[in-house]
C-alpha cells in the first residue's frame, strides 16, 4: 500500500488534486484509476510520475439529485478548484452513471450504492484503485481485489464490469505504454 500511495502522490497532479478535493463539497468523492496506477506504473519503470497519464478521473456518490444540472454543477465547482493544475480531470457522480451509460456505450450498467463499489467496475481488475483523503490529512485506499496484480503488472478482466468489449484493447493500450506489463486470463 505504502508504494501505491507514495507513488500517487510524487505525481504533483495527483497530490494537488486529493489535497483540494474536500473544496467541492461532493460527497463520497474518490481520485480513481489511472492517475494513481499509472502513476505507480511510471514509478515502477523508472519513469517521471506524470508521464502517459491522459486523464485524471474523480468519483462521487450523490443519490440526492441525479440531473445532469446538479453534476454539472459540480463540474464547475471542480474547474475552479483545479483551473491551476495543466490536466484534464473527468468527474463523475457515480449515482446516476446508470441513466446515462446504455445510450453512451450501448450496454446495461447496473445502479451502486457507492463510489467504492464503483470502482471495483474498472474492466482490467488491478486498475480498480481510489484514494480519497480523510478528515486527519490520511488518506483511504480503496483497492477491492488487491493490489498484487498491480505490483505484477498483471492485467486480468474484471468480471463485475459490466461491459466487457473493450478488455482487451485496453489492456493493450496500456502495455504500449508499460511493455512490461502482461495479460492474463481471467481466474
Amino acid at each position: 500500500m505504502t508504494d501505491l500511495v507514495n507513488a500517487a502522490l510524487a505525481n504533483p497532479i495527483n497530490r494537488a488534486i486529493l489535497t483540494r478535493l474536500p473544496m467541492l463539497g461532493a460527497p463520497d468523492a474518490w481520485l480513481v484509476a489511472g492517475s494513481i496506477y499509472q502513476s505507480y506504473w511510471n514509478a515502477l519503470s523508472g519513469r517521471a510520475p506524470t508521464e502517459g497519464i491522459k486523464d485524471y478521473d474523480i468519483f462521487y456518490y450523490d443519490p440526492r439529485d441525479l440531473s445532469y444540472e446538479a453534476e454539472d454543477l459540480v463540474v464547475q465547482r471542480a474547474r475552479l478548484v483545479f483551473a491551476d493544475l495543466d490536466a484534464l480531470i473527468d468527474l463523475k457522480n457515480q449515482a446516476r452513471v446508470h441513466l446515462w451509460y446504455k445510450e453512451r456505450f450501448g450496454g446495461d450498467y447496473p445502479p451502486v450504492a457507492s463510489a467504492r463499489e464503483a470502482i471495483g467496475r474498472f474492466q482490467v481488475r488491478c486498475t480498480c484503485v481510489g484514494l480519497q483523503p480523510r478528515a486527519d490529512g490520511t488518506l483511504d485506499l480503496h483497492a477491492p481485489y488487491g493490489l498484487e496484480e498491480l505490483s505484477r503488472g498483471e492485467l486480468k478482466a474484471n468480471r463485475h464490469c459490466p461491459d466487457q468489449s473493450g478488455v482487451n484493447a485496453k489492456a493493450e493500450s496500456y502495455r504500449q505504454r508499460w511493455p512490461w506489463l502482461t495479460i492474463a486470463s481471467a481466474d
